[in-house]
């Protein structure tokens, strides 16, 4: 159902995100009888996913036929491909948790005009909680104004995050900035859905977020809702180039400032000793944990590249 208070733009998007939902919850009342598939190690892929995605590229393009597609399965193949205008999906974030019958997972939908994403939706339909936003106008979860937490001191925060999971991954500085990060904060959590985690944030659920290896259909719509929300969302670094630099920190102003100094020697943007005493922390729990050689990673990009 459509508002006349909201956009165009985003009354479209809604009504693409609840219709994949509903496909969603359909397909979870028997999740065993799901198609399920490997794009890579530990990276699945299901009929969901798809069919997910069809619906709304299918919805967005009716209403808007010059628009672009960027979607997490058919790439850049749909839509008007020299349009300013980029609708970026993610169909169903947190797929290894939906086949397992786990309840975090959702539909993401950003659309970017020029490369700035100015509206974004965020569907749990487990839940049947919608997170919305456009940009100069708030972020608002069903209905309702959110705002990002008003904490201040990361020892009494609890901050989002992801762990590994493909080959390749550098798990020994993973390990590190968690432990960094553990250390100083009251709870570490990973719900497996890093677009339905940005959203917590904008609701003030939890204080922060940070993760490696993510995409632009992951963080797009997400980043909207946390800077709507009145928070801050960048690169390890702290600079805002982060939609496809494939590393994402968001939260409240303060805590943001506060992870910042944590999370910059593990950026791929860090300078070399940065990364040295990166690859030290690394070192020292892969050897306490009885793993690796010490001899760390050697890569000259960060901890994670």
């Amino acid at each position: 159902m459509s508002s006349p208070n909201l956009h165009p733009m985003l009354n479209v998007a809604i009504k693409a995100a609840r219709a994949a939902g509903a496909i969603i919850n359909r397909a979870a009342l028997d999740v065993e009888a799901v198609r399920v598939s490997q794009k890579q190690v530990n990276d699945f892929v299901t009929e969901v996913d798809h069919a997910s995605e069809e619906t709304i590229i299918e919805t967005l393009l009716t209403a808007y036929p010059g628009h672009a597609i960027w979607g997490e399965e058919t790439g850049r193949t749909r839509g008007a491909q020299d349009s300013d205008h980029v609708w970026i999906i993610d169909p169903l974030d947190g797929t290894t948790n939906f086949i397992h019958g786990f309840p975090v997972y959702c539909v993401s939908i950003a659309l970017a005009v020029r490369g700035k994403v100015e509206q974004a939706v965020i569907y749990d339909p487990s839940r049947n909680d919608l997170f919305t936003a456009t940009k100069g106008r708030g972020a608002y979860m069903n209905e309702r104004r959110i705002r990002v937490s008003k904490r201040t001191m990361l020892s009494q925060c609890l901050i989002s995050t992801g762990f590994p999971f493909r080959q390749g991954d550098n798990f020994p500085a993973y390990l590190a900035m968690m432990s960094d990060v553990m250390q100083r904060t009251a709870g570490l959590r990973r719900p497996g859905a890093a677009a339905l985690d940005l959203a917590y944030v904008a609701a003030g659920f939890t204080d922060g977020f940070f993760e490696t290896g993510l995409s632009p259909w992951d963080v797009a719509a997400g980043s909207l809702l946390v800077t709507e929300a009145g928070g801050l969302v960048g690169n390890f670094t702290g600079e805002s180039d982060f939609l496809e630099q494939k590393e994402c920190l968001a939260g409240a102003p303060r805590i943001y400032g506060q992870l910042v100094p944590l999370l910059h020697k593990y950026s791929k943007f860090a300078g070399a000793g940065e990364k040295a005493e990166a690859r030290q922390n690394a070192d020292k729990l892969s050897l306490s944990s009885g793993n690796g050689n010490g001899n760390g990673d050697e890569r000259d990009q960060g901890a994670f590249e």
